[in-house]
């Protein structure tokens, strides 16, 4: 289930509820938080930094392998590059006030996904997260 959304200004919502319409979610509610959750986090990013002014596209994609009970959601850009993973973890022990700004979301993208990986290629930034899913 793949879709291209152009230009992403505006359009954050309308990806997300794209993702977890998905046919391929589910219907576990603890589940489900986690990945709105990190679809939410990822989504935002792209749409907030990869473009000047968020004129520019996102594909994204979803696919549940029933093989291996994996869930992948893949987000791709031609933004600027950026692997959002080079970030430094965030030290949550650190009051919001002591803490450097950013790095949260993908703070927590890693720990409610079992994988996340970032490649730059062809000129595009690409995400995909994956979720091993119960039978």
């Amino acid at each position: 289930m793949k879709k291209r959304f152009n230009p992403i200004k505006d359009k954050s919502s309308e990806i997300i509820e794209y993702l977890m319409s998905s046919p391929d979610i589910p219907d576990d509610d603890e589940l489900q938080f986690k990945l709105r959750l990190s679809i939410e986090e990822a989504v935002e990013n792209v749409v907030s930094y990869a473009y000047d002014g968020g004129i520019g596209w996102l594909e994204a994609d979803i696919h549940f392998d029933q093989n291996a009970l994996m869930l992948t959601i893949e987000l791709r850009d031609a933004g600027m590059p950026f692997n959002p993973l080079e970030k430094e973890d965030p030290d949550i022990n650190q009051g919001a006030e002591e803490r450097q700004v950013g790095g949260l979301g993908i703070f927590l993208c890693k720990k409610m996904m079992d994988n996340i990986e970032y490649r730059y290629e062809d000129g595009n930034n690409v995400l995909t997260m994956t979720k091993k899913v119960n039978s």
